[in-house]
């Protein structure tokens, strides 16, 4: 059993600035904003939300399979998967555009400023899923932040294909109207944001996270430093305590990390509480380290780590 991941593939630049941006960004001067913040450090990354499940689904034993769209510039990151083993088939080359681009600049606390290029992403509903990709052994699909029409037409054919899927908004669900956001629920197996997306989602779908939680079989939320809560639609909720880490140097892709977590343990049949834990573990040993995919541990060393954190294997 595998997993099918529709989200975009992108590079990450990443920029730190050393400072706060509350020190240079004065509250009542926002109609005339114009800051400019020193970066000394700067990286070129492979990112984007599938790309990043994906590699993080692959520390874990998994081989998932990735739908993606990439521009003319994206044959370094057909190697670079090709590299780790990971199956590129499902990717399709938008050969007149570049692929997405993600400028993103955090600050000493963690905060993050970010600027997005969507480029072949947002061609990302030419790549179409099909009875052949449903015959994969897919188990569970996630449909992450992608091109709006993508998302819309991936959720729509994991349902006719009956394939479960979570939705995962992300920083796409300003794109999507209330009977849309109604229609992606609807749909959905399971649903998934951050804490500060969960307000959104509630203010635009008009839906409380109760009731949310009741139309689907868990509705997780990610509380950054402070772990996860998953409401189930039974009414019952579990806090998903963080894992402690050594340094907390960059914050791009722990989500993504998360959920490659979350995937792993609901296709492998752990319980909530194990498959949240393993998603935290994931975010954890992430955020030690700069950019989405540079962390590289074995899967033994998950496996201890896990067990040092939580006081069992989670196999």
């Amino acid at each position: 059993m595998t997993a099918l991941i529709c989200g975009s593939i992108a590079y990450d630049t990443l920029m730190s600035n050393p400072d706060s941006f509350s020190n240079a960004i004065l509250p009542d001067q926002l109609d005339k904003i114009n800051v400019c913040f020193l970066v000394p450090e700067m990286k070129r990354e492979f990112g984007g939300t599938g790309g990043n499940i994906a590699y993080n689904l692959k520390l874990l034993g998994n081989d998932p399979v990735v739908m993606a769209t990439i521009g003319l510039d994206g044959w370094p990151y057909l190697e670079h998967f090709s590299k780790l083993g990971i199956s590129t088939r499902h990717i399709k080359t938008i050969d007149h555009v570049y692929t997405a681009q993600c400028f993103a600049t955090s600050d000493r606390n963690n905060n993050q400023i970010m600027s997005f290029h969507p480029g072949a992403m947002g061609f990302s509903h030419e790549n179409r899923i099909t009875n052949n990709i449903k015959q994969e052994n897919i188990q569970l699909a996630i449909v992450s932040p992608d091109g709006r029409e993508g998302m819309i037409q991936h959720a729509e054919d994991c349902a006719r294909y009956g394939i479960p899927f979570i939705f995962d908004p992300g920083q796409g669900l300003m794109m999507f109207s209330q009977d849309e956001l109604h229609r992606f629920i609807d749909l959905a197996t399971y649903v998934i944001v951050n804490d500060y997306e969960s307000e959104v989602l509630s203010k635009n779908s008009g839906l409380s996270t109760s009731e949310i939680a009741a139309k689907v079989d868990a509705y997780i939320t990610t509380l950054g430093g402070k772990g996860a809560k998953i409401y189930l639609n039974n009414g019952e909720s579990i806090d998903i305590p963080s894992i402690p880490v050594s340094r907390a140097v960059d914050p791009t892709g722990c989500g993504d990390a998360f959920r490659a977590g979350l995937i792993h343990g609901l296709t492998h049949g752990f319980d909530w509480k194990t498959s949240g834990r393993l998603g935290c573990l994931m975010g954890g040993i992430k955020i030690e380290q700069m950019g989405a995919q540079n962390h590289r541990p074995t899967f033994p060393e998950i496996e201890d780590r896990f067990e040092k954190a939580f006081g069992y294997r989670f196999r």
